[in-house]
């Protein structure tokens, strides 16, 4: 089987009139949804951040200070051209979004993003930090001279 030819992706600000969008994209709004969570201000909040964390395509972010759980997983419906299999019978969420701030040009970045229960602990320790704590690791001991 032939492989498709990818193709080339112009700034959005060149495409011709009438030129659909998400004809030169991957389809990355298909291939997550995010949920908004409560922002965690207690280390029950964080443990819980930990806890979705441990499941395999989770990843946490936050935008505008708002906190938001992402899983990585592709709609059924994405057909391999990255089109849409059920178009015409599609959610109403699909049907409301728009590219007019969707994720096309790849330059997006987070004000948060956790991909580990590890990182979380991290966070939480030094956002949760009691008065006088020092946050960093100890010194290590030194190192034996050896003869």
């Amino acid at each position: 089987m032939m492989a498709m030819k990818k193709k080339e992706k112009p700034p959005r600000d060149q495409l011709k009139p009438g030129e659909v969008l998400c004809a030169y994209c991957e389809g990355k709004c298909c291939r997550y949804f995010a949920l908004p969570i409560d922002s965690p201000t207690s280390r029950k909040d964080f443990e819980y951040i930990r806890w979705y964390l441990l499941h395999e395509r989770a990843t946490i972010f936050t935008e505008d200070e708002d906190w938001y759980l992402l899983v990585h997983t592709k709609c059924k419906h994405l057909l391999e051209d990255n089109r849409c299999g059920a178009y015409d019978t599609r959610p109403r969420i699909c049907r409301d979004y728009s590219t007019d701030n969707c994720e096309y040009e790849d330059e997006w970045c987070y004000e948060r993003y956790f991909e580990t229960a590890e990182q979380v602990h991290e966070y939480t320790e030094a956002v949760l930090q009691k008065p006088g704590q020092d946050i960093r690791s100890p010194q290590p001991a030194d190192l034996p001279i050896i003869a």
